[in-house]
């Protein structure tokens, strides 16, 4: 049973800050180290500083990222930069945006939510890392504050929270609307009508919840609930205390719903040959080799561009393009290692886990025939995780460690939602949902 909240939300005061993208950022855990300085000087006001803040020389335990993060966020309220709605709202969250060629909106709402351990009302299909989930929480005993959101799937095949979502869009003005890094349009209203909130409440009641992304987050605040629980026992009567969290809800069922695939780009293998790769691939593959030799560079990017974008119609098919090769290769998976599958992959999950493809891309090329295990790929020793396709053929031009990429296709939403209710996690990087959720549009800060 899902538990929704509207909140006294806290948002930035833009007459004071100026445009609102210049304030507004990426989820925490997607903001590199170049992106973090783009950010840090579009405004002094940007909430980089508070969800992903430079670390200093002479940093301690009294002086850190973390302290710094709550001082800003003390004085950005105490000055008004930061302002706390006087209704308790849900906040309407619409993102306009380009996925191959096509034009998508997806519709969403931000609310608070019970918080309850993963498992019978929340699902969760991703592992998580010790370190990530320390971080988080370090920032959130500093803070006492959920700035980031956790991106939660429900299933609504009538639509009926959509619907109300533009009847009341259609008829007011939003809050704010934004461009991200990506040049991706985010808006936002405010919704205090207690008629539709009581709708969105009512429908939402006996729904499960899936966890899209923030599955660190996620963890993160029920960890510091049972904290909290342990030092202040008496729950303060605010809906904005810690045993809530900042959510952003999407209907899995609606067509604005968009999973990008993560490629994966492989280097450092020791004693790699292609020809070795190929013929071990080969007893459960179906290799495809597509010679470009006679083709310009400028030309020939643009070729297999065009056949990575082809592997998308048909299931267990994997692009691969090695460095210093004129060819490129496309690997089917072989019906009869399909119906097998449960032999070739020992591990004790269900079949459906076993024939998603990442697992089989996992276990049957990069654990078995290269060596990459799952510490290997936890540790990020021999693979990086791209989006852009292009990026791979780039890399494999510019970076001499790099050896290949695998192409891949996207995970389905429906996948997500059969693996999580299974109570099984997903290899790493298996979603990719497109575009990320906005940090700074709408935070909770605790009352207490």
């Amino acid at each position: 049973m899902a538990k929704i909240f509207p909140f006294r939300g806290v948002i930035y005061d833009i007459s004071k800050t100026g445009n609102i993208t210049d304030v507004v950022t990426q989820p925490y855990d997607k903001i590199d180290k170049k992106m973090q300085e783009d950010y840090y000087n579009r405004s002094e006001y940007s909430i980089v500083r508070l969800i992903k803040g430079k670390e200093m020389p002479g940093d301690n335990e009294n002086e850190n990222k973390y302290t710094r993060a709550r001082d800003f966020l003390n004085e950005w309220l105490k000055e008004e930069i930061l302002v706390r709605d006087e209704e308790p709202a849900i906040y309407v969250s619409f993102q306009k945006y380009k996925v191959q060629g096509e034009v998508r909106t997806r519709k969403g709402f931000v609310a608070l939510a019970a918080l309850e351990p993963p498992g019978e009302g929340v699902k969760a299909h991703e592992h998580t890392l010790a370190g990530p989930k320390a971080d988080r929480l370090n920032l959130m005993r500093a803070t006492g504050s959920n700035f980031g959101h956790i991106f939660m799937l429900y299933s609504d095949p009538e639509n009926t929270i959509n619907l109300a979502l533009d009847a009341y869009v259609a008829s007011h003005e939003p809050l704010f609307t934004a461009q991200d890094y990506y040049g991706e349009t985010h808006q936002i209203w405010r919704i205090t009508d207690q008629t539709t909130i009581s709708l969105i409440q009512d429908v939402m009641k006996d729904k499960t919840l899936f966890i899209a992304d923030g599955h660190h987050r996620y963890e993160t605040a029920v960890n510091y609930m049972m904290e909290m629980k342990q030092k202040h026992p008496q729950v303060p009567n605010a809906v904005e205390n810690y045993t809530n969290r900042m959510m952003t809800f999407v209907n899995m069922d609606s067509k604005g719903l968009s999973v990008l695939p993560t490629h994966r780009v492989i280097h450092d293998v020791k004693d790699f040959t292609p020809e070795d790769l190929l013929e071990k691939a080969s007893k459960n593959f179906d290799i495809e080799k597509i010679e470009y030799s006679s083709l310009d560079e400028d030309r020939k990017k643009k070729e297999l561009l065009s056949k990575v974008n082809d592997i998308g119609k048909e299931n267990h098919v994997f692009g691969l393009a090695i460095k210093g090769e004129n060819s490129y290769w496309i690997l089917k998976l072989k019906e009869e290692a399909l119906e097998n599958i449960d032999q070739l992959i020992e591990e004790p999950y269900s079949t459906q886990w076993k024939t998603l493809d990442i697992t089989i891309l996992h276990s049957l090329l990069l654990e078995d025939i290269l060596g990459i295990d799952k510490v290997a790929l936890e540790e990020k020793r021999n693979i990086h995780y791209i989006r852009e396709k292009e990026k791979g053929f780039d890399m494999l031009e510019e970076d001499p460690d790099v050896q290949m990429v695998f192409f891949v296709n996207p995970t389905k939403a429906e996948q997500v939602k059969e693996i999580a209710s299974l109570g099984e996690r997903m290899p790493q990087k298996s979603t990719d949902f497109y575009p990320k959720i906005l940090t700074g549009l709408v935070i909770n800060v605790m009352e207490w």
